[in-house]
């Protein structure tokens, strides 16, 4: 091989660069691709001369043409995306990356719910019947807004096993098998299942596998005291923290508890902290049978309402089969909106959402906010 080529192997290298850029490249073959514009943290030329010298140095470069694979990833919420842009042959499996490059993603998804004034889901509204607020200000720009009702679910179902659930516990664990039966969807969303008391037990990991989750439910053993918190901060850290799929997706944790938290090592606080940080909707179901108002029901509520979901408070065990049908309607009823933050600061500080009706009969609940990604 000569220079010539070693210049066609940093051309065709270069052209992919710049594709990504937003320009259309016209290869050897005729075929036009179209890569997505952006902002790259990137010096083109001395990133042309580093490859022609390399191109120019390696003879052993196998003479086929040259394959750049890109893979994108996104997070949901203002993050980074990640470009793997690698030069390969096809004979030679071992070569590796020769340049990452990182694009600014300042975007952020929210899903939310609208419902009437009888509390019934409204699914036929437009982006022009919402208005949003991204930290006090109106966002740059709208990028897209969509009905979701079929969008994959990843779920954490955390069960309270500590001794105060004692009598109800049995009806607890067929409630919930029931509710993951009719939610889960085989091939399309996947769950895991915690039992918690003042230790977090993983019963079943994610899985779309309704029987293996039904069996870990049905493993949970009641006793102990209760870390609540604890339950909330692991599970979003440990699972959906590190769930970064290359699809959009709904996260969501359903708890099952009375509210009541005695052994925890975080504070509530830093607990909703994190599932805000996952991008976590948070769903709770009372164990409380008292018909009072009590202190975990407050906590149930105030969580509940930080992520942007909600809190159920049956009157009668019977009732919680009924609470979670509701929750299933409602992860069937939501909303997205994507959007470009105005005077947005990769600063990692907490920036507020507000997302309103324009009709003041109806009511929208979404997550209060996001925290900023920082570099």
């Amino acid at each position: 091989m000569g220079p010539i080529y070693g210049i066609r192997l940093a051309s065709n290298l270069l052209e992919a660069l710049f594709g990504l850029f937003g320009m259309k490249i016209l290869d050897s073959l005729g075929m036009k691709y179209t890569y997505p514009s952006g902002h790259f943290f990137v010096w083109v030329v001395p990133v042309a001369a580093l490859l022609t010298a390399l191109a120019l140095a390696t003879p052993a470069v196998a003479q086929s043409p040259v394959v750049v694979q890109s893979q994108v990833y996104a997070t949901s919420a203002a993050g980074l995306a990640y470009v793997d842009a690698s030069a390969s042959d096809s004979d030679d499996p071992q070569a590796g990356a020769l340049l990452t490059i990182h694009k600014r993603v300042d975007e952020v998804n929210v899903l939310f719910i609208a419902t009437d004034k009888h509390g019934k889901f409204v699914r036929d509204l437009n982006q022009n019947d919402f208005s949003i607020l991204d930290d006090h200000k109106p966002p740059q720009s709208i990028v897209n807004f969509r009905r979701e009702t079929d969008l994959p679910l990843h779920l954490g179902l955390l069960i309270d096993v500590s001794g105060s659930v004692h009598s109800r516990f049995d009806f607890e664990q067929d409630a919930a098998t029931s509710f993951l039966q009719k939610t889960v969807r085989a091939g399309f969303d996947k769950a895991f299942v915690v039992g918690f008391n003042k230790q977090s037990q993983m019963a079943q990991d994610f899985t779309d596998n309704v029987q293996l989750l039904s069996a870990g439910v049905h493993r949970l053993q009641d006793g102990g005291g209760t870390a609540l918190y604890d339950a909330i901060y692991r599970a979003c850290k440990e699972k959906f923290l590190k769930d970064r799929p290359d699809h959009p997706v709904r996260k969501a944790i359903v708890i099952v508890s009375d509210g009541e938290d005695n052994q925890s090592e975080v504070s509530r606080a830093q607990a909703i902290e994190m599932a805000q940080r996952a991008e976590v909707i948070i769903y709770a179901i009372s164990t409380d049978d008292s018909g009072l108002i009590l202190r975990g029901d407050k906590v149930l509520e105030q969580i509940a309402e930080a992520t942007g979901g909600r809190a159920f408070f049956p009157f009668k065990m019977k009732d919680m089969t009924h609470s979670f049908a509701a929750i299933e309607d409602e992860l069937r009823s939501q909303y997205v909106v994507s959007y470009k933050p105005a005077d947005f600061d990769a600063d990692g500080r907490y920036r507020s959402i507000e997302i309103s009706a324009v009709k003041k009969d109806l009511q929208v609940r979404a997550r209060k906010g996001y925290f900023a990604p920082q570099q």
